[in-house]
């Protein structure tokens, strides 16, 4: 797999350790989340109630939704709490010098 597989989404920069931002990704929307000096990139939508995960509270590698507090592993997108029961959508991250890069999953 080559770099050319991913996809710039931000700098370093825009994300400070302990929080996520959204971003539109051919066509997705995912959340990059900087914690414990990693970042993820998941789904950007509760698999519960399509509430926006980026507004939700961080800890390690656990994200959980603002609505009804279900939470999420940011490494493998499984639900670690109800209400949620369906993990979320995770995509490969590398950081190149001070670019998130960001590889979507192929198609079919």
């Amino acid at each position: 797999m080559s770099i050319a597989d991913f996809t710039r989404v931000c700098s370093t920069r825009e994300i400070p350790e302990g929080s996520a931002r959204a971003f539109r990704v051919n066509g997705e929307e995912i959340a990059v989340v900087h914690s414990d000096g990693r970042f993820y990139a998941i789904s950007d939508y509760c698999t519960h109630e399509h509430e926006h995960l980026h507004d939700g509270w961080i800890e390690g590698h656990t994200i959980e939704c603002p609505r009804h507090g279900a939470q999420f592993d940011l490494k493998t997108g499984t639900a670690l709490s109800l209400p949620a029961t369906k993990a979320l959508g995770v995509y490969e991250v590398k950081v190149e010098g001070e670019d998130v890069m960001v590889r979507m999953k192929d198609e079919g």
